[in-house]
């Protein structure tokens, strides 16, 4: 980041932030700068992209401690090639457990096999409705990433492929050896920074990096029954490397609140009021259903506020099956409003009536029943 400020500040969290609460604020914040959200505005597209960058270090364990330590000097150089750098990927792109692997693995009987080396991952995020997210659907993401410069043809050097040669210091490796007392430590090559490969007449378009800073629109593929706070991986979408293959592209999708539904799992639940005489004498609703359909609901008489009515197999799919969720009508019983004088006369004699039928209201007579047998036992 060319400004350095402070990745916990620009995701608004403290020091102290939790995993889960890192990435509710990244989420926060992405949504807020993400350019489809600012069209033209150059600086929300920037913010976007350092909120991005403080996500990627914050989320992961071994690089956020190495930024608690050392600040945005753990990352120079490309996080290792310079003075102050401390980069674990330069270590076989495995963390600590690779530091260790390649310090001891020779003694040991040799080395499990290098992960193969490529391109920067990118995470970006998108935003769908609850009706999108039942059905499935394919957004055009833009992100604004690294790919192979044109001009060279990602080799970064003006004469092609031809003007590219191994690293005389070493020797293609990539890495360099130094003895630290006992211990021989593998460190990315200072003269090559890792590639293997020296360019003597440099790419102008590029200036020698192989790779060029351009925004990308991606199609991505979002499933049906896909949950809040997925992410989605699309291979080979991230940002590409000098003569390796490109990294991957992580989606986060959000799934936006619903005026009807309210999703738990692959259940769905709509919230029905009813005015009180459909609750008292029964009555027939018609509902719409997640899948854009209706359903008809027998409402009995006597219904109360909470109770719930079941659709079978109307709710989300399941994913990775065929299995299908189910939807529930939650009832609630609404007080009359703003009366005219007729309906409260009626009202009134309602009310009369109903005082003396004690089998009319169960719950409210048994409560002052209680109430009653309370203060009795008190005096």
């Amino acid at each position: 980041m060319a400004t350095q400020v402070d990745y916990y500040e620009l995701l608004e969290i403290s020091r102290t932030a939790s995993a889960d609460e890192i990435k509710k604020a990244y989420r926060k914040m992405a949504m807020k700068y993400h350019p489809d959200r600012n069209p033209g505005d150059e600086q929300a597209e920037a913010k976007f992209k350092d909120v991005n960058q403080a996500y990627d270090v914050l989320k992961d364990e071994q690089k956020r401690a190495a930024y608690d330590r050392f600040g945005h000097a753990a990352f120079e150089n490309g996080g290792g090639g310079g003075p102050g750098g401390f980069d674990f990927n330069g270590f076989g792109g495995g963390g600590l457990g690779d530091i260790f692997e390649q310090m001891f693995g020779d003694m040991m009987g040799g080395r499990r096999g290098g992960r193969a080396r490529t391109g920067s991952d990118i995470q970006t995020h998108v935003e769908i409705t609850l009706e999108e997210a039942f059905s499935g659907v394919k957004k055009d993401v833009r992100v604004i990433t690294r790919v192979a410069c044109e001009s060279c043809h990602g080799t970064g050097s003006n004469d092609g492929a031809a003007g590219v040669t191994v690293c005389p210091s070493c020797h293609g490796a990539g890495k360099v050896r130094a003895q630290q007392g006992f211990f021989v430590v593998e460190r990315p090559c200072p003269t090559c920074h890792g590639t293997g490969k020296s360019v003597k007449d440099p790419c102008k378009a590029c200036h020698g990096a192989g790779t060029v800073e351009k925004e990308r629109t991606i199609g991505v593929q979002i499933p049906a029954g896909v949950e809040d706070g997925t992410r989605i991986r699309i291979s080979g979408e991230g940002e590409a490397g000098q003569g390796v293959p490109p990294g991957d592209l992580y989606v986060h999708v959000s799934v936006s609140e619903h005026s009807i539904f309210q999703r738990d799992g692959a259940n769905v639940y709509c919230r029905v009021p009813l005015r009180m005489g459909q609750a008292a004498l029964g009555t027939e609703i018609e509902v719409p259903v997640i899948d854009g359909g209706r359903a008809k609901v027998k409402i009995p008489a006597g219904t109360q506020t909470g109770e719930h009515f079941r659709l079978r197999g109307k709710g989300f799919s399941v994913l990775r099956s065929s299995a299908r969720g189910d939807m529930y009508i939650q009832v609630t019983v609404e007080t009359p409003q703003h009366l005219n004088k007729r309906q409260r006369e009626l009202l009134e004699e309602f009310e009369k009536e109903a005082g003396e039928n004690v089998k009319g209201s169960p719950e409210h007579s048994g409560f002052f029943a209680r109430v009653r047998d309370f203060f009795e036992n008190k005096s």
